[in-house]
Formats: structure tokens, C-alpha cells, sequence
């Protein structure tokens, strides 16, 4: 089954949308909005699987076209957002552009980080922001949306409560990171509000790509068209989303519409590219003693998209111009 929110009120209006991303139908009857879904899911699964099975069919009358730029982030704000930082190929370049050496705990303790969810953007909105100095950068990822999940839960207990899956962009802004670190109490400037994919899938849309709690396929971004990185979302994943997700309630449950993400997809073949300028400029570092590639400027572009084996995108794209921020 496939989900999105138009971008209408604080918190979307939520549809059913095909499983070619061609066509969609507004579920109000079901539920007014995709919390409002998760918060009873049980009950609203079915009842939406049902239009899902009608609208694919061709049977139901009130379909209109889709249009990905006409929605927010599935959940335009949640209760909960955590990322993690699941490829710890990724963490131990990055922190090396910074200086900083990879602890030992981290290849067998996951690290997350608690981000702001109150203002996610839309998919196709701009990435509005004050200054170009702060080293804008992309992070594409893959992030679950969970159910009611109880403190405690051990890990594969845990992969019953993922309900829903989607892309992430997780804006962050490099050269603010090293300042808030050193303060010993992560990140807040440096991670501004973060976007989703305009369609949020269940896992069996997947098929046998999801499987052993991470997803299979290859995770593209491009920046103004010119391809940055293709590295599958299945490779040197050190740690599964069901172990993310128990990580995350160890001390707490989590409420439906916990949103916990991936961290920024990454693998060890060079040839595949990256998912963040941060990591492609530590490579260029390592390869040449100095980086080339610089952050984003204002006008660029940044496109996320997965495909499935077939070439047919499976989530929508995440289509982003950044632009400068005036109050």
C-alpha cells in the first residue's frame, strides 16, 4: 500500500495512491490525515488496503491524478523523529574530515540522535536557508515509520511495529556541526528541518527487497541532474531497523508515528558513489590531500529517488532547490 498528504492544513490530507504513483484518492471517511491512521491502525490498515486494491483496479471513481509536488512529508510534523547512523562507513569518514576518531562502541552500539519534528518540508519545496557558509549538504537516507512500540521491546520483536517506510533528506549543515559537538550536546543549529518522500510504502510494496529489516536497492541523489551516488540501501548496513528501533525504546516507548531514519545510506565500493557531499569530500581528501567538491550554493538542486527492478520509482522523488532564507 502506498500513502501520501497533500499539502493542505497543518497535517495534510491523507490519500491512497497507486502503486504506479499515477493516480490517488482522498480516504477522509477512513482517516482525515496519516496520524490520525496510525494512531488506530489496526482498524484503518485494512480499510485503507481495500481502497488500495480498488484504486489499482481501476475501480474507484473518485481517483484523480497524482501529483507529487502538490504534497508535504507523509507526516508533515510527528511526535517523534530520531536518525541514526546505521552505516557506520559513513560515520567513520565523516568524522575523520572533522578530526575526530571513530570510537570502538560504535560498530556495535547504535548512535542516534533526536532531530526536530515539528517542521518537516515538502518534498518539492525549497531548502530555504540564511547563509551558504554554513556548508549545506544533503543526506539521503531511508527512514521507518512505526506503530505503538512498548519500552523494552528486544530487536526482532521490533520489526512487527515498522509500518511504513519512505526516503529522507536530512539537511545538514557541516560547518556549524564541529562547534556544536565540541559542546558536548549534539546537534540543533546544524540540523535543520529535514523532507520525505511524497509516498510513504508498506513493506511488502517492496517485495523481496526488504528483507532481514533493511531495503535492498539502490538509493540515488543527484545534484542539478549530475548523479552524486547510487549505493544500495542493503550493503553495509551495520545495523538493521528493527535494531534501531529497539535502540530507540530501550528507556521509552514510542508513539505511533515514530519516524526513526537510517542515517545517510553509504557503502564500502567507492564506484557507487555517496549520499552526502560531507563523504564524497573526505574521499577526495584521502585520494588527494584536499577536497573539491564543495557544499551546495544557492540555486542548486537535489533529487532523491529509489527505483524498484523494474525502473519504476517506488517512493516519488524528493525534488529540492535551495534557496536563500529572508524573514
Amino acid at each position: 500500500m502506498k500513502l501520501a498528504s497533500l499539502n493542505q492544513g497543518r497535517d495534510g490530507v491523507l490519500v491512497v495512491v497507486s502503486r504506479d504513483l499515477s493516480r490517488a484518492v482522498k480516504v477522509t471517511d477512513i482517516a482525515a490525515t496519516l496520524q490520525a491512521a496510525l494512531d488506530d491502525w489496526a482498524k484503518t490498515r485494512p480499510l485503507l488496503d481495500a481502497v488500495y486494491q480498488r484504486l489499482n483496479k481501476g475501480n474507484e471513481p473518485d481517483a484523480f491524478a497524482f501529483n507529487q509536488a502538490a504534497c508535504h512529508s507523509p507526516l508533515p510534523r510527528a511526535y517523534h523523529w530520531a536518525d541514526g547512523s546505521a552505516y557506520v562507513n559513513h560515520v567513520e569518514l565523516v568524522r575523520k574530515a572533522r578530526g575526530a576518531e571513530l570510537p570502538e562502541s560504535f560498530w556495535h552500539d547504535p548512535l542516534i540522535y533526536q532531530g526536530g519534528s515539528d517542521t518537516f518540508l515538502p518534498p518539492h519545496a525549497p531548502i530555504r536557508l540564511a547563509d551558504e557558509a554554513w556548508g549545506i549538504d544533503l543526506e539521503a537516507e531511508v527512514a521507518v515509520i512505526t506503530d505503538d512500540v512498548p519500552m523494552g521491546i528486544a530487536g526482532q520483536q521490533a520489526a512487527g511495529h515498522i509500518q511504513l517506510l519512505m526516503l529522507v533528506n536530512d539537511v545538514s549543515l557541516r560547518n556549524l556541526i564541529p562547534g556544536e559537538l565540541a559542546k558536548g550536546f549534539g546537534f540543533f543549529h546544524s540540523k535543520p528541518s529535514s523532507s520525505f518522500s511524497p509516498v510513504a510504502v508498506t513493506p511488502d510494496e517492496l517485495g523481496a527487497a526488504w528483507r532481514d529489516g533493511k531495503v535492498h536497492l539502490p538509493l540515488e541523489s543527484r545534484i542539478n541532474g549530475e548523479l552524486l551516488g547510487r549505493p544500495n540501501a542493503g550493503v553495509d548496513m551495520t545495523f538493521d531497523f528493527p535494531t534501531l528501533l529497539a535502540h530507540a525504546a530501550r528507556t521509552r516507548p514510542l508513539g505511533a508515528g515514530s519516524i526513526i531514519g537510517s542515517g545517510t545510506v553509504s557503502n564500502h565500493d567507492r564506484s557507487v558513489g555517496s549520499s552526502c557531499l560531507a563523504e564524497r569530500r573526505m574521499l577526495e581528501m584521502i585520494e588527494s590531500g584536499a577536497p573539491k567538491t564543495p557544499f551546495l550554493h544557492f540555486g542548486d538542486r537535489v533529487r532523491i529517488e529509489m527505483f524498484d527492478t523494474e525502473g519504476q520509482s517506488i517512493f516519488g522523488a524528493i525534488d529540492q532547490a535551495v534557496e536563500p532564507y529572508s524573514p
